[in-house]
């Protein structure tokens, strides 16, 4: 099945100065380019696409017989090939001298160092700060640094192939401007991996590297390209932890000079030190002060430094991100977890499948990857074409422009703060992150820090709560900027982690079930205090674990007894629920706000104090948006508010019982760590359980412009149906939208052990088939593209498809994710949805054995604009990793042959004939097949 290489010649690359002065000058009508040939790949091109195998079964059961699809990324010195066990020999704690104990996963506690709960700031994360993407832009002097000796905990005072590029080396790349070379849209193997000599040095023979990691061809070419050209862009070096050097600091919007971010304001001060006055430069990789930095091969982050990254885009403006892989070229340099080789997934944007980091197409130590997210909204070729619709807009500051292909193609000024374009407004984003993604090695490399969040601004969501124009819903943010105020919007990431005796990041990848963590962090903090004004905030709350599951409430703290819940015995404190609204659910902004204060049944189960301040479960991967108002409810200066988890778990299984409120603030549930025979362990519960942010209330002299979340609440008794924010384009009760389903093709993917090994235990039946594990050379299912691009004339929502997810067995939980396009739950286990989902669009379905899970959840999805290569997975990643993923395409209109299967190495990207399910194309039938109970 292997096919010959061949790269394209320089005359494929595109000449981007002319595009550029093009969209400067408003002069190329973009629709009418040639360049933009979206044809299939011709014969002679690597990526070229082939018939269906003769014998479809033997093609299948000869991928079941080949080597791992990523087993070059194990390459050792002299021509020897590792395996996933080279990458596992640093690890303090190997099977044979593993506990038994559940927290973490079969490891020791983590140690503490003395550090006390709630006494460092917690770092709101730091933004990329892309910049305006310029071909004049004089080539850069400084190339991509390679790995050098130094000294620790930074570097490696040693081994050039198991340390990382010096700090110092590292700042002043990145500090310059522009991209050299400059991006194209084929892959750039022109140029040469700028590490060769460090490469071959490890290896002991020649590399055939070159500067990009992208695959080669038309197949992965950049699609689109001119009519999405990126207008900004941005460098980053995935590599190990050291000292931020405030390399980002002038690339802040809000230069530490305005908001709550300038001077007097409760974010000036980046660390709780001085010395982080309007900085970042001086935060170091601890997850608190009394603990020890991290080591370079044991923390993995963008830019090597934390805070952890931010990057705030606008719709309209297409966004270039090269991703430079700064990590060591020894594979095994990596304290026991994680792999070396990285591939970026933007989670769940709207992208062509080149820039959507699918898990086999990696890249290499040296290389870099220019992925291009166009940031359009979906149904740009079918729904409001001509860009007439003011809340589908791009957010914007007096003179800015922004290129357009509208009625007339072009630059468009900035006009009362918006530019109009193109696309359907109901499928706006706002609260997304992207991640690592490497085939088996997901977890592994997301722990270690391979994970971004990303803010999506729109007309709909300009960040600015001041703007009364009819569009914008005025969340929670600021207004000293025209957009993307982050005053009053604060990114969390909550993950479970665990560190060894060293306190050094520990992880557990030898169990196939999933990995349990210890400790709770936040924004990689343990336990932090974030300082708010008395009014009213937006959290964007993701939970980043690899396999915990989160349930989170609020309270606030009462001095004596006369709160609702009694705190321990002798505290002489009590606490009250903090109610508060869901506006948007993974990323999704709802059509109705959600209250979470006791007044309405959210899913139907008799008990409206299930979820009185408290959140549903909420699944690895899972975003929600929460509006919290610190000047309500009794809340008033100097009060001290919690999030506290109430959600046990102790394997990957899945969730175990959720702890009622009152037992985790009295007390009564409390993890205790016990002297045994083997060692201190952890007893009497999970110690995740409990308190893991505190929040300071802070007088407030401003005034809050931000909406009021109440007056977007659903029909509830005694109440009309309140205004809606984004309303859903197929709703599940509507008789023309039932019309509609029932002639959309059907598929079933079923999550389980079926048919599986020791190795890799998890497994996806497609369509009532096989249980197979994971090979990226297996195309599981097709779509295809109702429409190629066009200027107008197509209407509707594209390809419309029924998913029904289901859970293969009992007493196992899986967040399952579907890139690219979001879903429209009508169904979970045969019910309604509740009320959090039934207003929602997802791309994460919780199934299995959580009380508001159940087994199966049929969904609506639809497919437009992008074609190519993209997953399915469950998102406890060390499920997807053994190996709960499969592979789906989305095939061109009439596209008959199938696409191949990139293999990576350190000599190139290389192409296999890919295999095809016998139901890929047909599904299993067509319409709904769950029938709704009342």
């Amino acid at each position: 099945m292997d096919r010959t290489t061949r790269y394209p010649c320089k005359q494929f690359l595109l000449t981007p100065l002319s595009v550029f002065l093009a969209l400067t000058l408003g002069t190329m009508a973009v629709r009418a380019s040639p360049i933009d040939d979206e044809s299939q790949p011709e014969t002679s091109d690597p990526s070229a696409y082939y018939d269906e195998p003769a014998d479809e079964p033997a093609a299948l059961n000869a991928i079941l017989t080949m080597p791992e699809a990523n087993v070059d990324s194990f390459d050792l010195p002299n021509g020897v090939k590792g395996t996933r066990d080279s990458t596992r020999t640093e690890n303090v704690l190997p099977p044979q001298v593993q506990t038994s104990f559940n927290y973490p996963t079969n490891g020791k506690p983590s140690p503490l160092y003395g550090a006390q709960p709630f006494t460092q700031q917690l770092t709101l994360f730091e933004e990329f700060g892309p910049e305006r993407l310029d071909p004049t832009t004089p080539a850069a002097p400084l190339g991509f640094p390679p790995a050098a000796i130094g000294p620790a905990p930074a570097q490696d005072p040693n081994s050039v192939a198991r340390s990382a590029p010096p700090g110092t080396a590292l700042d002043a790349f990145l500090r310059q401007p522009g991209l050299t070379p400059f991006p194209s849209q084929f892959a750039n193997v022109v140029d040469r991996n700028p590490w060769q000599a460090q490469i071959e040095l490890f290896l002991n023979r020649h590399i055939g590297s070159s500067a990009e990691g992208r695959p080669p061809g038309k197949g992965w070419a950049h699609q689109r390209w001119n009519e999405f050209y990126p207008q900004v862009a941005y460098k980053t070096v995935q590599t190990g932890a050291r000292l931020n050097g405030g390399l980002r600091d002038s690339r802040q919007m809000h230069g530490y000079a305005v908001g709550e971010f300038g001077p007097g304001g409760l974010y000036h001060n980046v660390a709780g030190v001085p010395a982080t006055d309007g900085t970042a430069k001086g935060v170091d990789p601890r997850f608190h002060p009394a603990m020890p930095a991290q080591n370079h091969n044991a923390v993995w982050t963008f830019d090597g430094t934390l805070p952890p990254k931010l990057l705030m885009v606008r719709y309209g403006q297409p966004v270039l991100m090269r991703h430079y892989n700064g990590l060591p070229i020894d594979p095994s340099a990596n304290r026991g977890f994680g792999l070396h080789t990285i591939t970026t997934h933007e989670h769940n944007g709207h992208a062509p499948a080149e820039s959507d980091g699918y898990a086999n197409a990696f890249f290499f130590p040296g290389q870099f990857y220019d992925y291009r997210w166009p940031i359009q909204l979906a149904g740009y070729d079918s729904i409001n074409t001509k860009a007439q619709d003011p809340r589908a807009a791009f957010p914007c500051a007096p003179g800015e422009t922004l290129w357009v292909n509208d009625l007339t193609p072009g630059l468009k000024t900035c006009d009362h703060g918006t530019i109009k374009i193109r696309g359907d407004y109901r499928e706006t984003m706002s609260t997304h992150w992207f991640h690592d993604h490497m085939l088996d090695f997901t977890a592994q490399n997301v722990y270690k820090g391979n994970a971004a969040m990303m803010n999506y601004y729109s007309a709909i969501d300009r960040g600015n709560e001041s703007v009364n124009d009819g569009v914008n819903l005025r969340l929670p943010s600021g207004s000293a900027l025209p957009w993307g105020n982050r005053d009053y919007d604060i990114n969390l990431v909550f993950a479970d982690k665990a560190w060894d005796q060293e306190g050094q990041l520990w992880f557990n990848p030898f169990n196939t079930d999933g990995f349990i963590g210890d400790q709770v962090l936040v924004n990689w903090q343990w336990r932090p205090a974030l300082d708010v004004r008395a009014r009213s905030y937006r959290f964007r709350i993701l939970n980043g674990s690899v396999s915990r599951y989160f349930k989170l409430a609020i309270v606030r703290e009462v001095k004596g007894s006369g709160g609702e819940f009694q705190g321990p015995k002798n505290s002489g404190v009590s606490y009250s629920r903090v109610p508060f609204h869901m506006i948007a659910n993974d990323g999704n902004i709802m059509e109705h706000s959600v209250p979470f204060d006791g007044s309405m049944d959210l899913d139907a189960d008799g008990d409206r104090q299930n979820h009185n301040a408290i959140l549903p479960t909420q699944g690895i991967a899972e975003r929600f948006d929460i509006i919290v108002n610190f000047a309500k409810n009794g809340i008033k200066p100097g009060d001290k508010l919690f999030v506290v988890n109430l959600q046990a778990q102790d394997d990957g299984k899945g969730p175990k019982e959720v702890i009622p409120l009152a037992d985790v603030l009295s007390e009564k549930y409390l993890a205790v760590i016990k002297q045994t025979s083997k060692g201190p362990q952890w007893d009497r519960g999970d110690p995740a359980v409990g308190k893991v942010l505190q929040l300071n209330v802070k007088s407030y002299s401003g005034q809050d412009l931000a909406m009021d979340p109440a007056a977007y609440e659903p029909a509830k008794p005694g109440k009309a149906e309140g205004l809606t924010m984004i309303p859903l384009k197929i709703h599940r009760d509507n008789a023309a939208d039932k019309a509609l389903l029932a002639k959309a093709l059907h598929r079933t993917f079923t999550f389980g052990r079926s048919d599986g090994t020791d190795e890799a235990p998890w497994t996806i039946k497609t369509d009532g088939g096989f249980g197979f594990h994971m090979d990226p050379r297996r195309l599981n299912a097709s779509t295809k593209l109702a429409s190629g691009p066009t200027d107008a004339g197509v209407s509707g929502i594209g390809t419309l498809e029924v998913w029904n997810i289901k859970a293969g067995g009992k007493g196992w939980s899986h967040p399952v994710h579907v890139h690219f396009e979001e879903g429209i739950i009508l169904s979970r286990g045969g019910k309604a949805p509740p009320e959090w989902e039934k207003w929602a669009r997802k791309d994460v379905y919780r199934i299995g054995s959580e009380a508001d899970g159940l087994d199966n959840v049929e969904m609506a999805i639809n497919f437009r604009e992008f074609a190519g290569t993209y997953m399915e997975h469950c998102h406890n990643t060390q499920h997807e990793d053994n190996s709960m993923l499969l592979r789906w395409d989305l095939e061109k209109p009439g596209q008959l042959q199938l696409m191949p299967t990139p293999l990576p190495s350190w000599d190139g990207v290389r192409y296999v004939n890919s295999a095809a399910l016998p139901t890929f194309r047909s599904g299993d039938g067509f319409g709904p097949q769950v029938v709704v109970k009342p």
